[in-house]
C-alpha cells in the first residue's frame, strides 16, 4: 500500500476532533494527570463514568515521572502498594513498610490503565478558567498550553461537567482561578487557599488523604494539590498518599453521584 501524506493527517485531525466533540460533556472533569489525577480517572472510568482528564504539559504524570531529583524511582507505604498491585507495577521491598518502583513503569501503567478503563487524556491542554452556575463549578474553559506559553490571545473553548477535579500538584490551579475570579469563599477555614508547607512526609502522607474532599462546590482536591489547598506539607517522592488520594477522589465523586 501506497501511503499518502494527507490521509493520515485527515486521519489524526478527524479522529482528535471526534474526542474532543465526545467530551465536551462530561460527568468529571479532571485538571492534572499525576498520579492522584490519573488514579482517580481510572476508578471512575472504570465505574462507568465518562471522564476527561486535561494536562497542561506534553507528558502525563506529574512529578512521578522524575522519581527523587530525577533519580527514576519511587518508594510507596504498604497501604499505597495496595494501589500498585491491583494495577500489576511491579515493586519490591525495602526496607520493612517501604517498597520501590520503578517510576517509568509506573506512570506509563497508569496513564495505559487508565485509558483502558475509559477515561480520555488530553495532553498540552490547560485550564485557564471555570464556568460557574448557581454558587457551583459546572465546566472547565481550556485552551492550548503553546498558546498560553507564547502569551497569544486566542479565546478558549468550554467543557461542561457535573464535577471537577484539581489534581495540578503544588500550583493548585483550578483553586488559584476560583481565588481569583470567584466571589465566594474556598470551604476550608479562611475561605482562602492555605498554602503548602515544608517537608514532612510522615505528616503529609497522612494529611494529603484525609484533606482529599471538596473544596468548593463542584471542586474536589486531590493529591498535592489537596494539601496545597487546606494548608498541609508536602511529602516528595514517596507517592502512597498520592495513589490513595486519587482513589478516596473517585470514591467520594462515585458516592455524590449516586445521590
Amino acid at each position: 500500500m501506497q501511503l499518502n501524506e494527507q490521509t493520515i493527517t485527515r486521519a489524526i485531525i478527524e479522529t482528535y476532533n471526534q474526542k474532543l466533540i465526545d467530551n465536551l460533556a462530561v460527568d468529571v472533569a479532571i485538571a492534572g494527570g499525576g498520579p492522584a489525577g490519573l488514579v482517580c480517572a481510572y476508578y471512575l472510568a472504570r465505574k462507568g463514568c465518562k471522564v476527561a482528564l486535561f494536562e497542561r504539559k506534553l507528558s502525563i504524570g506529574g512529578g512521578m515521572w522524575g522519581g527523587g531529583m530525577m533519580f527514576n524511582e519511587i518508594v510507596v507505604q504498604k497501604d499505597g502498594k495496595r494501589i500498585l498491585d491491583e494495577f500489576e507495577i511491579a515493586t519490591k521491598e525495602f526496607e520493612r513498610g517501604y517498597y520501590t518502583a520503578d517510576s517509568i513503569e509506573a506512570v506509563s501503567t497508569l496513564c495505559s490503565r487508565a485509558v483502558q478503563a475509559g477515561a480520555t487524556l488530553f495532553n498540552c491542554i490547560s485550564v485557564e478558567d471555570v464556568i460557574i452556575r448557581s454558587k457551583k463549578v459546572t465546566g472547565l474553559v481550556i485552551n492550548w498550553s503553546a498558546v498560553e506559553m507564547a502569551g497569544l490571545h486566542v479565546d478558549p473553548l468550554c467543557v461542561e461537567s457535573r464535577f471537577v477535579v484539581d489534581a495540578t500538584g503544588h500550583p493548585i490551579e483550578v483553586i488559584k482561578i476560583i481565588e481569583k475570579k470567584v466571589d465566594l469563599k474556598l470551604l476550608t477555614k479562611t475561605g482562602k487557599a492555605l498554602g503548602e508547607k515544608s517537608m514532612w512526609a510522615d505528616v503529609a502522607e497522612k494529611a494529603t488523604l484525609d484533606n482529599t474532599k471538596e473544596a468548593f462546590p463542584g471542586v474536589y482536591v486531590a493529591g498535592m494539590a489537596a494539601n496545597a489547598t487546606f494548608g498541609s506539607f508536602r511529602m516528595g517522592p514517596i507517592f502512597g498518599g498520592m495513589l490513595l488520594s486519587g482513589e478516596k477522589a473517585a470514591k467520594l465523586l462515585l458516592k455524590r453521584m449516586q445521590k
